[in-house]
């Protein structure tokens, strides 16, 4: 008789483009979205946690039109007795649920509506280097008013937190600029309604980060060789058709006043421009009201990301600080947070344009920004770790780091096998603990307890002689009283 197939053992690995986040990740995370939520209450925004999961259909913005409905996206059709399931999906972002859920409730919900969001969200997409297929997004959205007003308040708010969180004034700026604006542009090119030609442009235009006022102007004439040496077909515009993009993009002044003067010149004479650099205008003097100079946040047509998606004004921070890459050449950390205005998005379910606008900061380059400058570090502060000397006295252990915890002291007791105090240490070393708790029975008679403070001893090890490990010892005795105060002094000093 055939002995029966064993079963494979599943491999022990995250899916591709996915992976897990440990200790001090999701720690400083959770403390830099607290600092983030903070200052969106105090702006007036509420909370709102919505479904995971969405229909495919009210996701339909990200889809293409083919058989496939997944594309793009993690979904999967519910079963049902004709196999005529709806088709449900994990949220691309936090902008389209938004929409969903004022479009349901907006009966029961304010108007204005003001809402923030903070969580995962999935993308069906190639993974790349640092490119996963799910991320944090952290989302502040304004629906059912049309005031600039609430524009520049999404651009105070996002200064406001960028500093909230660790990111100093003259490390950032918020950058703004209008798709209005653009449109103008478009419209005195004189390309009439050659949709695809204005397509062409559009994309032109996004490359201008890239390559360049010439590089531009180059692809929206003949073309242009690229790095590579190959040749890239241009949009075939004249040099006059090309002339008001190029006034637009460089349009940037020396002042807001004289940026706004450039825009309303490329915008020549379309209504749609005007009224762009109109409401670039009322965003320039709020926010010059509430005190918020060209420092911290600048009017800048060169922002060009998101134009093809929003209707209005459109804003990006950028941090402006250097940083070294893995070659270790100098460049900007670039680009932490983007939105705008998008006055579409609930007509899908409504059949009625309601004004929205909206930011939403990328958690995962924040946080690695942060890093940079050194506002938080590689590895999180483990506990305090009171060790074991006497197996049958875990009660008197169990008091101590009870004594611990009630002081506010991240703390636990060691309960692995106690009979190698070595390996006690190792653990501690591995957790990151700031101080080992030793009590045996020679201390106990004492009524003492012996505290390691673990960070100098890992620095004197490293760096110090033997004249200096006597005269800066990392390990002392303290009476059992002591127990509170004397760790918190070690952890403050470290801190």
């Amino acid at each position: 008789m055939a002995k029966p197939k064993k079963t494979p053992r599943p491999k022990a690995e995250t899916p591709k483009g996915f992976t897990d986040y440990f200790g001090s990740d999701v720690t400083q995370r959770k403390e830099m979205l607290d600092g983030i939520a903070a200052v969106y209450h105090r702006y007036g925004f509420d909370a709102l946690e919505s479904s995971a999961v969405e229909t495919v259909e009210a996701l339909g913005k990200f889809l293409p039109d083919v058989d496939r409905p997944n594309e793009g996206v993690f979904a999967w059709q519910e079963a049902d007795d004709n196999d005529k399931g709806d088709w449900l999906a994990l949220r691309y972002d936090l902008t389209a649920p938004l929409a969903r859920v004022y479009a349901q409730h907006r009966n029961d919900l304010p108007t204005p509506y003001r809402r923030y969001a903070m969580g995962p969200v999935w993308r069906n997409e190639k993974p790349g280097p640092g490119r996963f297929r799910q991320f944090y997004q952290c989302d502040a959205d304004t629906v059912g008013t049309a005031s600039m007003a609430a524009d520049a308040e999404i651009c105070a708010m996002l200064s406001d937190t960028l500093e909230e969180v660790g990111i100093p004034r003259g490390d950032y700026l918020v950058r703004i600029n209008n798709r209005k604006v653009l449109n103008g542009v478009l419209e005195v090119m004189g390309l009439g309604e050659d949709q695809a030609r204005k397509d062409d442009v559009l994309r032109t235009i996004d490359k201008f980060d890239k390559v360049g006022e010439a590089g531009v102007r180059e692809l929206l004439g003949k073309g242009r060789l690229d790095a590579s040496g190959a040749y890239i077909d241009g949009v075939g515009l004249s040099e006059e058709q090309a002339g008001p993009v190029l006034a637009f993009l460089t349009s940037k002044g020396a002042s807001t006043d004289e940026t706004l003067s450039n825009l309303r010149a490329a915008v020549g004479s379309s209504a749609m421009g005007a009224e762009g650099v109109d409401e670039l205008q009322q965003i320039a003097d709020l926010l010059t009201a509430q005190g918020y100079g060209a420092d911290r946040i600048v009017i800048d047509p060169s922002v060009v990301r998101g134009l093809g998606y929003y209707t209005g004004p459109v804003f990006e921070a950028e941090l402006t600080f250097e940083i070294l890459d893995e070659k270790g050449r100098k460049r900007q950390f670039g680009s932490v947070a983007g939105g705008g205005r998008y006055d579409d998005l609930v007509a899908r379910f409504t059949g009625q344009k309601v004004p929205a606008v909206g930011i939403s900061i990328g958690v995962d380059r924040l946080l690695a920004a942060l890093r940079a400058k050194g506002r938080v570090s590689l590895e999180g502060q483990g506990p305090v770790i009171v060790t074991v000397m006497d197996r049958e006295r875990m009660a008197d252990y169990q008091a101590m780091v009870s004594e611990l915890r009630s002081a506010g002291i991240r703390a636990e007791v060691y309960l692995g096998n106690p009979k190698n105090f070595g390996n006690q240490l190792k653990y501690a070393d591995k957790r990151g603990s700031p101080v080992a708790v030793i009590q045996g029975g020679d201390e106990l008679d004492k009524g003492v307890i012996m505290l390691k403070d673990l960070i100098l001893g890992a620095q004197i090890a490293e760096n110090a002689t033997l004249e200096e490990w006597k005269e800066r010892p990392s390990q002392f005795e303290v009476a059992r009283g002591d127990l509170v105060a004397r760790t918190r002094e070690i952890i403050e000093s470290h801190s």
